[in-house]
């Protein structure tokens, strides 16, 4: 990455978001971070003075406002070679008892505002020939998992989108991964609608660090080998080959 390069990470300023950030300060000429929390965002942009240029967006993506924000911020600046759909976060419980709005803000979130932003950003990278975007789904959205059915709907969601993106921006020098980690230390797992879930229950073998999940983002979107989907650590991955086969087990077809 040169740097003339110009980024856009949303979800900027916890987690993963704050890792990407980071991460591309010094391979960045500038870069636009979108958060709800516009204190974290002129923090995270004090901090990095001197590195790059950081140019803070407060939005709420699981808004039209918000949305509107950020597609404004897009169009009136240089084309972007690098958009993260980061933002998000999840609930958890039986979807039959769920707070609906919770779930349809989340469906907003990962899925509408994935699409207004990489609707909006397609463009000026064709035009220019160059660029990529990165959505970050979760390997829920490759396995099905009880108590947490939207939230791994929107992560497939991202999956799907994706995958047919990147077949149809093919020969446009334009690269697309999607990032599935599994159980990655942030905040995610504080927020409110995460209230039931205990983060002890999970081996300490199992969580990796957001730094981590990151540099094997943006490693593999820049190497030869074009892998399109990423999913982080090995124990995922063998979880997903798993659920890949239990998939094809239950296939039928008619007779």
């Amino acid at each position: 990455m040169s740097k003339s390069f110009r980024a856009l990470i949303t979800g900027a300023s916890a987690g993963l978001g704050d890792s990407y950030v980071k991460q591309l300060a010094e391979r960045c000429d500038s870069m636009l971070v979108v958060a709800r929390r516009g204190d974290r965002l002129r923090e995270l942009a004090e901090s990095l003075a001197g590195q790059c240029t950081v140019e803070t967006v407060e939005a709420d993506l699981a808004t039209v406002e918000g949305q509107a924000r950020v597609v404004e911020a897009i169009r009136q600046g240089p084309a972007l070679d690098l958009l993260i759909n980061n933002a998000g976060y999840s609930t958890i419980g039986p979807y039959a008892s769920s707070d609906l709005d919770d779930e349809l803000g989340m469906l907003r979130l990962h899925s509408e505002a994935t699409m207004v932003l990489t609707r909006a950003a397609l463009p000026a990278m064709i035009e220019q020939g160059s660029g990529a975007v990165i959505n970050v789904a979760s390997v829920a959205g490759l396995v099905s998992t009880p108590n947490v059915a939207v939230y791994g709907a929107t992560k497939a969601f991202l999956v799907s989108f994706t995958r047919a993106l990147r077949q149809e921006l093919k020969g446009n020098g334009i690269r697309m991964q999607c990032l599935c980690p599994g159980y990655t230390r942030s905040e995610i797992h504080s927020r409110d609608t995460m209230k039931d879930f205990d983060v002890n229950i999970v081996p300490e073998k199992l969580w990796m660090d957001a730094d981590t999940v990151v540099a094997e983002s943006l490693a593999a979107i820049t190497d030869d080998a074009d892998q399109w989907l990423l999913v982080s650590g090995e124990h995922n991955r063998k979880v997903v080959a798993r659920e890949m086969d239990a998939l094809r087990a239950d296939l039928h077809y008619p007779s």
